[in-house]
């Protein structure tokens, strides 16, 4: 895990935002590889291990068959995106472009939450298994959530929730219901919208 995520993570827990308090244990360069993340308003722990950061059991919803996620090129056109800087989160199937969008996008840090399996952290991207969306309201650049996450409640709302003013969100499914986002478009099963 990129080490200056922890900036930008809050519990996945019912409770208010606060931030969460970072013990790393081993290092390599700006990457926690292990360590611990604590949460100060529930107590609860989450394990970054092999700089995967597993904050709870992650059971994904029942597989619905939908649109398959852009590549690269369409997500970063979602996204509306340019120079360095900053976090875009990429929730389920979305994250098997990262490399690419990586690529297009120097500079800018990929949280890949609730990636397909067998995905590993890499110089641009972390990692993140949670039950719910573990970044902050207001802290990333863009977010986009795919299948199977954009159709469990609550995971859009809380994806375009996390977005700065002026920035924009993308995903399968029903659009978000939060103040302040406006959506631009829907076709073939996707939206995208301004916070």
């Amino acid at each position: 895990m990129f080490i200056e995520l922890t900036d930008h993570l809050r519990c996945p827990e019912a409770h208010p935002e606060a931030f969460l308090v970072l013990i790393p244990g081993a290092m390599q360069g700006r990457h926690v590889v292990d360590g611990v993340l604590g949460c100060p308003v529930c107590q609860a722990e989450y394990p970054i291990r092999a700089g995967l950061v597993e904050f709870g059991r992650v059971e994904p919803p029942p597989a619905v068959p939908g649109p398959t996620p852009p590549e690269a090129a369409g997500l970063l056109a979602f996204l509306g995106l340019e120079g360095p800087g900053g976090y875009v989160a990429l929730v389920g199937e979305a994250a098997r472009e990262a490399g690419s969008l990586g690529a297009l996008l120097p500079g800018v840090h990929l949280a890949l939450v609730n990636p397909p399996a067998g995905t590993v952290p890499s110089t641009c991207a972390s990692v993140l298994h949670a039950p719910r969306f573990p970044l902050k309201q207001r802290s990333l650049r863009g977010a986009v959530v795919s299948a199977p996450w954009a159709l469990a409640p609550g995971w859009n709302d809380a994806a375009a929730d996390a977005v700065l003013p002026g920035l924009r969100a993308a995903g399968e499914g029903e659009p978000p219901v939060v103040p302040g986002f406006e959506l631009l478009g829907t076709a073939g099963g996707w939206w995208v919208g301004r916070r």
